[in-house]
């Protein structure tokens, strides 16, 4: 059996579907979190679906990934474009890692433009929505099964 997948979410997610909805949407992290269980339980893998408001949190969360995880899928949120932390966390994890942004980045403000993550990632879904888990999740599936 695959280990799990985990998907790990950073700050200001927690008010998904509350914080400018005409950007990200109606719906919330639970909802998302809940799609992506039952995507994986489709494709056959356990999701385990985190978030924290705290960048050292998030290292933690990765580093335990090192041991849990066979991919990371992560939403860094605005540490997207200041934490070479949780780019060299995940440079210690040696599972595929996708990196989602609900809103399309590259549309928005320009300091919003540069990603540390993008470093390391196998992937980047920008501007699909919460879909954008769901692709994410079924790449990841995918490179895993070869």
């Amino acid at each position: 059996m695959m280990k799990p997948i985990h998907i790990l979410n950073g700050p200001n997610l927690n008010l998904l579907g509350k914080r400018q909805p005409e950007i990200y949407g109606r719906e919330t992290l639970d909802d998302v979190a809940a799609a992506c269980a039952a995507l994986g339980a489709e494709l056959g893998v356990v999701t385990e679906f985190h978030q924290s408001n705290h960048e050292g949190e998030i290292v933690e969360m990765i580093h335990r990934a090192r041991d849990q995880a066979a991919a990371i899928i992560i939403n860094p949120a605005a540490y997207t474009h200041t934490s070479v932390a949780i780019l060299d966390a995940l440079h210690a994890f040696e599972g595929p890692v996708f990196e989602v942004h609900i809103s399309n980045v590259h549309k928005r403000e320009s300091f919003r433009h540069h990603s540390y993550v993008s470093l390391r990632a196998d992937g980047v879904i920008a501007g699909c929505g919460t879909e954008g888990y769901l692709l994410a999740l079924r790449r990841a599936v995918s490179l895993l099964r070869g």
